[in-house]
Order: structure tokens, then sequence, then C-alpha cells
């Protein structure tokens, strides 16, 4: 059985941000924050929320502004670093959505939102530099289950 088109997108956008990572930063799909965030960052794809589409008649297309969310962590020593890494893990982010705005097709656009950078305490270390990157990922199928 084929992928559903909302599957589709998340992969293809997957793909796409597994293209734009720095060299060694770990990219996941659906996983809890690891024990080790790796030095060059930790950027994980959140399936997000489809939300309620749009629905265009004859013949019928459920058009949805699927709200896809990025996390991105960064764990280093010093301030400076931390804010070096994490801009450049939002700037992949950015890339992602960028390179191809249709993902092959599969969307009609693509498009990322500001984030609200936050500092994590953690217990016997620095504290994490994270954010969570919404991306709307706005296609149009004719089944909303297919």
């Amino acid at each position: 059985m084929a992928d559903s088109k909302s599957e589709q997108v998340l992969k293809a956008f997957f793909a796409a941000l597994q293209a734009a990572a720095p060299v060694g930063a770990s990219v996941v799909r659906n996983e809890t924050l690891p024990v080790r965030v790796p030095a060059a960052g930790w950027i994980c794809l959140r399936d997000g929320d489809p939300g309620q589409p749009e629905v265009l008649m004859s013949p019928p297309v459920y058009v949805y502004e699927h709200l896809a969310e990025v996390d991105v962590v960064i764990d280093l020593d010093t301030a400076a670093a931390r804010d070096a890494a994490f801009d450049v893990l939002k700037q992949a982010v950015g890339t992602a959505t960028a390179a191809d705005r249709t993902l092959g097709g599969l969307c009609d656009y693509v498009l990322g939102q500001a984030p609200v950078p936050i500092e994590l305490p953690m217990d016997g270390t620095e504290n994490l530099k994270a954010a969570s990157v919404g991306v709307n990922l706005i296609y149009g199928t004719s089944d909303p289950l297919a």
C-alpha cells in the first residue's frame, strides 16, 4: 500500500531536513530528546497537526495547512558557542523549507515560522538551548485518509 499524502509530505520534508543539517547533527522524526545531544545539535521533526481542511468541491479536494514542528537543541559549554551552533541549526531548517517550496510537487507551499529560543536547565550540565520551529506544509488531497 502506498503512503498517504500526509506521510509522503512528511517524508519529503524529513529528507530535506536531513540534506540541510550540518555535519554531525542528529536528525530524527518523532523521537524523544536523547540523554546526550551531539555537539553539532539535534533536530527532530514532529508530525504536528494537519488541522481542519478547507474542502473544495467538484471534484472534492481537501486542502490542509499542516503545521509540523521541528525541534532544534544545542548542548555546548559556553553561551557564545550555543548561540552560534543554534543559529546554524535554525538556518538549516530555513534551508530545508526554502530548497524546494513544493517538495517535488507534493505541496502547494512550505513556509517556516520564526522560532522562539528557550534555555532548558539540565542537572550536571550547562543549559540546553532549544526551540520548536513551526513549519506549514500546505497541500491538497482527494481523501483525508489516503
